[in-house]
């Protein structure tokens, strides 16, 4: 599929765990084809028209009728419609905007191209980067496609930030009302075709390859105007951070990939091998939060001698010891509004049995509950609470958080979606589903301590300054990696 000429701004061709289900219809598929080979009758019940259609047509297997598919096509087919549209006013509204910002940035500058973070702000913080505008004073920021103008306007008060929409054409942004991403033949002619064309007719049915395609545009014209010295991001292998890749290597300019939170063993967006031209879309160098996650990436196929350890600029450690088995449940919400409101229920029904729960919300994707006497909200991070007795994660940094504060956690698990795990290899949570919750938590201990350097590591401040400080970076004996 990456391989196709609209495939850079697809989700699924790049292996998006988090923005396609592609890969939960391929595990319907291998399950109906080893309930085949069992020889023994079972009764499949399918109402997606696409998915259906698939499993029809694997050998062994005896189809009814099949749902209509006209109307669920026409359904997507409006709603992207209308989708790019409303996108285009915004991408205009943005650029109008944003484009007085465009002045803090000079040719050769090095920049942090970051996520429109709400904990970010403009007196040297950035909630992906920690301190490092602060340590680094010449140090550019350039805000993602994703943060609105109005945040973006907030943190270039500090007078080196800019957004990227301001280098877009609004011209091009009305043609951004046919951006589709179209599979080729081949491939909806193929064994998967009908999985292919679902997963097609799902995100054109919204705006995500239009934004992916304006992302890709603003950033090769940012790169283009400015050429910066170096360019750093959250790097999680995306499509439009394939194409950064590719677009900064053109031009001559050093790509920097820094560790996106945490990386676990679902997260196959990071595989190098789903990458159709290879190194070419992987950045020159890979910085690790510590020596984990340098592992975690090896072994998603990042060449050794690309990956260094730079430290953990977004983990803190826990002022203070945290765990006390009387103290509330914590629950971070994940970013996933449907994982969200599982964890809202199970917080629900926790604190309906008079245990104390606190929920805090996804700092960039709120939601909505009612709280009650034993059910509050809080804006505290985990590692700035005064007493926990255990944390229920499903996505994010908590659960990695909890375990390295030595608190007892436990990751939910999902009916209907795949349960993404998000810790390194050297670290295990409790998977529990919301009817065994209740009978986890009650048997909650403590986990085995861990130390926090195996995973984590402090701030190589000398690798950084090297690296986006306008200096040679020659690697230290310590993150010096041998093939």
């Amino acid at each position: 599929m990456g391989e196709d000429s609209s495939a850079e701004v697809s989700h699924t061709a790049a292996c998006g765990t988090f923005g396609s289900d592609f890969g939960i219809m391929l595990s319907w598929s291998h399950l109906v084809q080893e309930l085949v080979t069992q020889q023994t009758d079972c009764l499949v019940l399918c109402d997606d028209p696409w998915l259906f259609r698939h499993l029809a047509g694997l050998s062994g297997v005896r189809a009814g009728r099949a749902p209509a598919l006209a109307p669920a096509r026409l359904k997507l087919q409006l709603r992207g419609f209308v989708a790019r549209l409303r996108l285009i006013v915004r991408l205009i509204h943005a650029w109008a905007l944003t484009r007085p910002l465009r002045g803090s940035h000079q040719s050769g500058d090095a920049a942090i191209l970051v996520y429109g973070h709400p904990g970010s702000n403009a007196q040297g913080h950035d909630a992906y980067f920690g301190p490092l505008m602060r340590e680094l004073p010449t140090l550019k920021r350039l805000m993602h496609c994703d943060c609105p103008p109005r945040l973006a306007r907030r943190l270039a008060a500090d007078g080196r930030t800019a957004s990227l929409h301001a280098w877009g054409n609004p011209f091009f942004a009305c043609r951004l009302l046919g951006e589709k991403w179209s599979p080729s033949r081949p491939l909806i002619d193929g064994p998967f075709g009908w999985l292919i064309r679902r997963a097609a007719a799902h995100e054109n049915g919204g705006g995500g390859p239009a934004m992916n395609r304006w992302q890709i545009h603003c950033q090769g014209r940012w790169l283009a105007s400015i050429t910066p010295a170096t360019v750093a991001w959250p790097w999680e292998n995306h499509a439009w951070e394939r194409a950064l890749c590719r677009q900064a290597n053109s031009a001559g300019i050093e790509s920097i990939g820094y560790q996106h939170t945490v990386i676990g063993p679902h997260q196959i967006n990071y595989a190098v091998y789903s990458n159709p031209d290879g190194l070419r879309s992987i950045p020159n160098k890979v910085i690790a939060d510590g020596p984990a996650y340098r592992d975690e990436m090896a072994d998603w196929g990042v060449p050794r001698d690309r990956l260094l350890v730079g430290g953990a600029l977004r983990f803190d450690l826990p002022a203070r010891q945290i765990y006390d088995p009387s103290g509330p449940l914590f629950v971070p919400l994940s970013a996933t509004r449907e994982v969200a409101a599982l964890q809202v229920e199970a917080a629900r029904q926790i604190s309906a049995t008079g245990r104390p729960v606190l929920v805090k919300q996804h700092p960039m994707y709120p939601f909505a509950f009612t709280e009650t006497e034993t059910l509050r909200r809080t804006e505290t991070t985990l590692v700035h609470q005064t007493g926990l007795s255990a944390v229920v994660y499903a996505t994010g940094t908590s659960g990695l958080e909890a375990l390295l504060a030595g608190l007892p956690a436990f990751r939910l698990l999902a009916e209907d979606r795949l349960s993404i795990d998000v810790l390194p290899a050297s670290l295990t949570a409790v998977p529990v589903e919301l009817e065994g919750l209740a009978a986890a938590l009650a048997e909650a201990r403590p986990p085995a301590p861990t130390a926090w350097a195996e995973v984590l590591s402090p701030v190589d401040w000398s690798l950084w300054r090297g690296l986006l400080g306008g200096a040679k970076h020659r690697p230290t004996d310590t993150n010096r990696m041998t093939a």
